[in-house]
């Protein structure tokens, strides 16, 4: 929060994404996490207290709303749920959309739980991160990736009106998780790396903008994720007033210096395949502290998306290893 607020701190927070590696760590498997919020709590819990990790999330996979939505989901152990048979695949009928009911919807209900559940067992000593998915991401979910991007070059109105029905979807989920114990909000919307600059600010950027607005009048740190290249949609993300981005790595940190300014927290942004699950840990210190003197202030350390399985326990020590903050 001090680093949020421009305030001197001890040293930088540690963000790292655990998902399937928080699971095996904690001697259960991805299946129990993505199902159970009590697995996906305990998890976190056990990793940032062994490794040194400064916010509570509740991220496992992108279909939280997509069941809220009507999707059935399919658990794996070892892998990411699946959705059996996209909602809108085979129609552009919304009409055959379930209105996501955050307080009754199996998976977006079982994330309010693992909220509550932080609230109740760390409330002051970490930040607790909520999740949506954001308008392209979820709308891709709901009609398939391949039908998605298809849509937002033929079918524009569709997909507009898709994505504001996802955004409504999101702004309800987001407030019940506020309510139950969020101080952060995290937006997903991966897809949107893979669109022209132009569609992404006519189309996607404007409704991105709706959520966040949407997140910001109820007084939540918002926090972007979108992974991939994004180099192109810098222009546009500078217009959202978020606070904080992950940045994948394959971005220059310092081009997102250069074009989001110093009010944004960067996260970011070293290889977590070829340098964090590969890596030696001194390279891994050595990056972090390189990319912070590079960038600069505010910054929190972060891989460039989720640590993967298999990370050695001394290399994902070495990415949370504390980096003194300097002004």
């Amino acid at each position: 929060m001090g680093i949020l607020q421009g305030q001197s701190v001890d040293f930088l927070p540690r963000l790292p994404i655990l998902m399937r590696f928080a699971a095996e760590y904690s001697g259960s498997n991805y299946g129990a996490f993505a199902s159970d919020y009590r697995v996906l709590v305990e998890s976190n819990i056990k990793c940032a207290a062994d490794f040194g990790i400064d916010q509570m999330n509740t991220m496992s996979d992108p279909y939280r709303e997509t069941q809220g939505f009507g999707a059935k989901i399919i658990y794996s152990r070892d892998t990411v749920p699946r959705c059996e048979r996209h909602p809108l695949e085979d129609t552009k009928n919304m009409d055959v959309l379930v209105n996501p009911d955050p307080l009754k919807s199996e998976r977006m209900l079982d994330r309010v739980q693992a909220v509550r559940m932080y609230k109740q067992q760390v409330n002051g000593k970490f930040s607790i991160m909520g999740w949506v998915e954001g308008p392209a991401a979820e709308a891709a979910d709901l009609r398939s990736v391949v039908n998605f991007l298809i849509d937002l070059l033929d079918d524009e109105r569709f997909a507009g009106e898709l994505m504001d029905r996802c955004v409504t979807a999101a702004i309800d989920f987001a407030k019940v998780q506020i309510e139950s114990g969020a101080d952060t909000i995290g937006i997903g919307d991966a897809i949107a790396s893979q669109v022209s600059p132009d569609v992404y600010e006519r189309l996607i950027l404007p409704r991105e903008k709706r959520l966040v607005d949407a997140l910001k009048k109820m007084g939540v740190i918002v926090r972007l994720h979108i992974c991939g290249n994004i180099t192109h949609l810098l222009p546009g993300i500078s217009t959202l007033e978020i606070d904080i981005i992950d940045i994948d790595w394959m971005v220059s940190m310092e081009h997102c210096r250069k074009i989001l300014g110093s009010k944004v927290v960067l996260a970011g942004n070293i290889d977590p395949v070829a340098g964090v699950r590969f890596g030696k840990p001194k390279t891994i210190r050595d990056i972090m502290q390189k990319t912070y003197e590079m960038v600069g202030n505010p910054f929190m350390v972060n891989a460039g998306c989720e640590i993967p399985a298999g990370t050695p326990v001394e290399n994902l020590k070495a990415l949370c290893a504390p980096i003194p903050w300097r002004a």
